[in-house]
């Protein structure tokens, strides 16, 4: 696996390359660091600058909000001052078309001839592509090389850890969040639909694939799309695949995700879905207050900084508040729904190279161990963390989501955290689970059929993978 990798991240760098953001040069950068203790002592003095890389603000508020180490922050966030003096400078470059990795790429390769106050420290990366820099060299082992312990870590969930495990079994980041997936159903149409809106009866109605599609064909009787789009349901149905994407050089297309097929095929041709996509206008447009979509899969993270925003009818940024009467704030509430799955999260990485191992150990130990600060990230901003003693305290008491109607949806999370398996991930699964999505979009609206389908995923996933040389297909 390790070859396998490593030939990856060579084709990467050479796509980085053609598409003007680098080189293809392989380099190792230079190991920096000791091991010992979440309190430990550095070997060596610790440097000047703490360089960290990531595509949003999402982690830069996080860090602001809640590192105890925080003195001030610039005026236009650009930098960080800590308490100690050391400065936090942020890179943030987009997602969009690779952007992020392409230009982290070239970083990386580049690290260890990079001035000290110039090395990149921390990076963060995606559960899609995780593999990708955890099974390289251009990761540090956040317990042998960082120092965090095995107590430090003991209370986050497992599948956390799992996901950012190289193939010689060291964990190569950690994460402040988990991601375990719900349904989130407007409680209006519920009542419309099934009669209540009350989540333990919902979650009967919709507790497997068979009950999921007999709802969908009440819903459509009375003038409802049970989803919003093509793709709402894909992660329920990827996430619960029984072997991994690539063996080899072979692609096996498991039979979950034709069943994923099967079924928005079906709700497209029968107007069960408004054939939208993820992020775009019309899948936004219908979680807000015109929308007349039953539910939508969510997150942790979805339900409150997404759904939530899409929800009202005046957003904050024109004066709107988050509260009961603005849109349908209120009208959501969630519930297991037909299979577990997880959706995204954001694992911090320390790179090889860096001169700030104790700073990145104690940040890491902070935002993501300590289990005071975790509890106050979710009390304050509804957001999963990263413990199960501080989810758990949280689920049995009167803690509640006024956005869900008062509903004790960390209740939910911290039922379907410890179901997520992430044993079937793998280094290409962003790449092909975005090829096979778009490959068949055109065979859903019946421009294409079933064997012109595979056949343009096969092309496509040859064009990014031209290693991946045999496509498997269920029989």
């Amino acid at each position: 696996m390790k070859k396998a990798l490593a030939t990856f991240l060579a084709l990467a760098m050479a796509a980085a390359m053609f598409a003007g953001c680098g080189s293809t040069a392989s380099s190792t950068p230079a190991a920096s660091g000791s091991t010992g203790s979440s309190t430990a002592a550095p070997a060596a003095a610790e440097g000047k600058v703490l360089n960290i890389w990531c595509w949003n603000d999402e982690f830069q508020g996080r860090f602001n909000d809640y590192y105890p180490e925080v003195k001030e922050v610039a005026a236009d966030k650009s930098t960080t001052t800590l308490k100690d003096g050391t400065i936090v400078k942020w890179t943030i470059n987009p997602n969009e078309n690779n952007n992020y990795q392409n230009k982290l790429d070239e970083a990386l390769l580049a690290q260890d001839s990079a001035a000290a106050d110039d090395k990149i420290d921390i990076f963060l990366v995606e559960a899609d592509y995780a593999l990708k820099y955890v099974d390289s060299d251009y990761t540090l082992d956040v317990q042998k090389d960082i120092g965090l312990t095995k107590e430090d870590m003991a209370d986050q969930y497992q599948y956390t850890k799992d996901i950012v495990t190289d193939s010689n079994g060291a964990i190569k980041g950690t994460t402040w969040q988990a991601t375990p997936g719900l349904f989130a159903y407007r409680r209006s149409i519920a009542k419309d639909v099934l009669g209540t809106d009350d989540p333990t009866a919902v979650q009967e109605a919709l507790s497997s694939w068979d009950k999921f599609n007999d709802i969908a064909t009440k819903a459509a009787a009375k003038g409802y799309k049970m989803l919003s789009g093509y793709d709402d349901s894909y992660r329920v149905f990827s996430n619960n695949i029984s072997a991994p994407w690539v063996t080899g050089t072979t692609v096996t297309v498991d039979p979950m995700l034709m069943k994923w097929v099967d079924q928005t095929k079906t709700y497209t041709d029968k107007s069960y879905n408004n054939k939208t996509s993820l992020w775009d206008d019309g899948w936004q447009a219908d979680q807000g207050p015109k929308g007349k979509v039953f539910g939508f899969f969510y997150s942790t993270w979805g339900i409150n900084w997404t759904l939530m925003g899409n929800s009202l009818a005046t957003p904050e940024a024109d004066g709107g508040k988050l509260e009961v009467g603005n849109g349908i704030f209120g009208d959501y509430a969630v519930c297991q729904g037909p299979a577990a799955y997880y959706w995204g999260g954001t694992w911090i990485c320390a790179a090889k190279g860096t001169d700030n191992v104790a700073t990145v150990r104690d940040v890491m130990q902070k935002l993501t161990c300590d289990a005071s600060i975790m509890k106050n990230i979710t009390e304050v901003t509804q957001d999963y963390t990263n413990n199960q003693t501080a989810m758990n305290e949280l689920a049995t008491t009167d803690f509640k989501s006024d956005f869900l109607g008062g509903q004790n949806h960390i209740a939910l999370f911290a039922a379907a955290a410890p179901k997520i398996d992430m044993s079937n991930a793998g280094p290409y699964d962003q790449g092909l689970n975005e090829s096979f999505q778009t490959a068949f979009k055109d065979y859903f609206d019946g421009t294409v059929d079933m064997t012109t389908a595979k056949a343009n995923f096969e092309t496509s996933l040859k064009e990014k993978y031209p290693e991946l040389t045999t496509v498997v297909w269920p029989a």
